[in-house]
């Protein structure tokens, strides 16, 4: 590494230290709580500790970090922006057959243009590369039943699916009984640690070895290597974007790294359209679908889902999502982002799981 490189890292990672100390996803309400025994259909008092982030026994505890290294910055602008995307013509629900805009088969021909990501169904078709893709991985030795979140601290298991591992307790399933199977299927991975998905990561933090947790990643080894390397996953959540506002020059590339370097490793790449739009044009989930659409790998447009919600399911802030709890059959959790949040990956999950296992 030469003095220039080197400067410019360090510089970069001073930056980081000190805007996290201001940074993270402790905002708004706890991301935990725990279900009442007694009478299922009121809501109970939170349980989560300090700073809402609840710390469960690992159904893998091998595989769990017990510490973690600092990890590149999460930067939240004080400023507010407001969503520009015109309401969309069809309205959207999680149902368990989404059909809104469903694009055909994607092929190294088709395109889409620079809007085209507003229409695209919530839960994807899954290409029949994805099947190739999954039967590879197992045939590296990848644990069939187990799945990673790449992404900043949104992934982490107390905001993000973390309580269908916890029981029954903490979350109700409602009209979306079927997915109890998919919740079965992938025990273990629900409530665990990535080693791959922390507080400020964008695309480019998941080559970078210095947020690696040391713990459990080999010397040189960088995040998302170390985490497909640990856990084995078949299929991984790539929810990235939020942070990569400063650098959106640098994200498309990374991106393409992430996926193709996933596809190498038998590891099936779910993309995710992010709620916020601190960029103003959209044209970071433009860039994630264009490239779901190029490798043909699934799209999951969580946008989609949660901007029919009140306020797109996003704070006073415009960057963090409007807290409520896995209560499915609840109408008033499920005007809030998080819950829907769950519900959609869970479906989303669900159908490719089902479609490369033929299930």
């Amino acid at each position: 590494m030469n003095k220039s490189v080197r400067i410019q890292f360090v510089a970069q990672a001073i930056l980081f230290v000190l805007i996290a100390l201001t940074s993270g996803c402790n905002s708004g309400s706890s991301a935990v709580s725990v279900l009442p025994t007694l009478e299922p259909t009121r809501p109970s008092a939170l349980s989560a500790t300090q700073d809402g982030v609840r710390q469960t026994s690992n159904p893998t505890p091998a595989h769990k970090p017990t510490t973690q290294a600092t990890p590149a910055v999460e930067i939240y602008p004080e400023a507010s922006l407001t969503v520009s995307a015109p309401t969309p013509t069809t309205k959207r629900s999680p149902t368990r057959q989404v059909t809104v805009g469903a694009p055909a088969t994607p092929t190294t021909r088709s395109t889409l243009g620079p809007n085209d990501w507003k229409n695209l169904p919530i839960i994807p078709p899954i290409s029949d590369r994805m099947t190739a893709i999954y039967r590879r991985g197992l045939e590296m030795g990848n644990n069939p039943r187990a799945f990673s979140k790449i992404g900043d601290c949104g992934s982490t298991p107390a905001w993000f699916l973390g309580d269908f591992d916890r029981g029954e307790r903490y979350y109700r399933l409602g009209e979306y009984q079927e997915l109890s199977r998919v919740i079965q299927e992938f025990q273990g991975s629900f409530d665990r640690t990535s080693l791959a998905a922390r507080s400020g990561f964008n695309a480019s933090a998941l080559f970078v070895p210095l947020w690696s947790d040391r713990t459990y990643c080999q010397a040189g080894e960088a995040p998302l290597a170390c985490e497909y390397r640990v856990h084995r996953p078949v299929i991984a959540f790539i929810m990235l974007g939020t942070n990569d506002v400063w650098h959106p020059r640098e994200f498309e590339p990374q991106m393409r790294k992430i996926i193709e370097y996933s596809l190498d490793l038998g590891v099936i790449p779910i993309l995710s359209t992010k709620a916020d739009n601190q960029e103003g044009d959209g044209s970071i989930n433009a860039a994630i679908a264009r490239l779901a659409f190029e490798y043909e790998v699934p799209l999951w447009n969580f946008w989609a889902a949660v901007y029919p919600l009140p306020g797109h399911g996003l704070q006073e802030d415009q960057v963090h999502l409007t807290w409520g709890r896995n209560l499915f059959d609840d109408p008033q959790a499920m005007s809030k982002a998080w819950p829907m949040r769950n519900l959609t990956a869970l479906q989303v999950l669900d159908a490719v799981w089902r479609a490369v296992t033929r299930e």
